[in-house]
């Protein structure tokens, strides 16, 4: 009989998450070492965003004179939302066609009224 050896498969994605914790286990403690893999496996800057207007609204209630930060968070707020719906010119350019496109082929035959300037005409 030959013994079967089973290997467990990493992706490219664990390697680099394991090497990033190796980087900053160093600098974390057990809670945060836990975070700091869950958090891991977030994609984007949704929860950010939305972490950071619970945090805006929270300095309101709590320090509504504290004009420094709720002008830093804000700008920071502001800054992650660009980021977040930043997109490059052939990204705008298929957006204004696929929108051209719906408005065409789907508001004008149920008789919604579109602006020749919306649809390029």
């Amino acid at each position: 009989m030959t013994k079967e050896i089973k290997r467990e498969r990493h992706s490219p994605r664990d390697s680099r998450k394991s090497n990033k914790l190796d980087f900053y286990s160093k600098v974390l403690d057990e809670a945060e070492k836990l975070d700091f893999e869950s958090a891991s496996g977030v994609n984007g800057i949704d929860d950010e965003i939305t972490l950071l207007r619970v945090k805006i609204k929270s300095v309101l209630e709590k320090d509504p004179e504290n004009i420094r930060l709720i002008m830093q968070a804000t700008n920071t707020l502001a800054g992650l939302v660009k980021t977040r719906y930043r997109i490059n010119k052939e990204q705008r350019q298929g957006l204004k066609e696929a929108i051209g496109n719906v408005l065409r082929d789907v508001a004008i035959p149920l008789g919604i009224s579109v602006g020749t300037k919306v649809l390029g005409k």
